[in-house]
């Protein structure tokens, strides 16, 4: 008895939640992801281009400079609140990996900013990248090593 009575109420309940929630056109959704995504690809390949013609960088200078600027773009976009609004009407798109890294290293620390430098906007400036970078360092500081002591032998 009881098991139907709980199966009734979470029928209710998953009727209710369907009946409230927004709907979704799946298909808008994945065209939006998809040219903003693009699009910020499209700004990384102009970059590259013109700072290859105009200054004449090549290989991991161009690279280096090419992720430099677009990290400081999404950082600034996040800063101003322009990058949130983009993150909601593009969804995954807006998450092309160094952006979208960008964007969740500074947006927690923008959350807390009022708690201070050291309590808010240092500490909690990693809460979301934090353990990406640890597994980075700590991978990259293993392999350092494995090359050394190969090459010792």
């Amino acid at each position: 008895m009881a098991d139907k009575k709980n199966v009734s109420v979470n029928k209710a309940y998953v009727e209710f939640v369907s009946e409230i929630s927004p709907k979704t056109n799946e298909i808008r959704s994945l065209v939006d992801a998809f040219f903003v995504g693009g699009g910020i690809c499209v700004i990384g390949q102009f970059l590259r281009y013109m700072l290859q013609f105009l200054f004449g960088l090549d290989g991991d200078e161009l690279a280096g400079s090419v992720s430099m600027i677009l990290i400081f773009l999404s950082a600034l976009l996040t800063g101003v609140g322009v990058y949130d609004r983009i993150g909601k009407y593009a969804g995954g798109g807006s998450i092309v990996p160094i952006t979208g890294f960008a964007n969740s290293v500074v947006a927690p620390a923008m959350e807390f900013k009022s708690e201070g430098f050291i309590y808010g906007l240092a500490a909690k400036m990693f809460v979301i990248a934090g353990p990406i970078i640890v597994f980075g360092v700590v991978s990259s500081v293993a392999v350092g090593l494995i090359y050394y002591f190969v090459g010792l032998l």
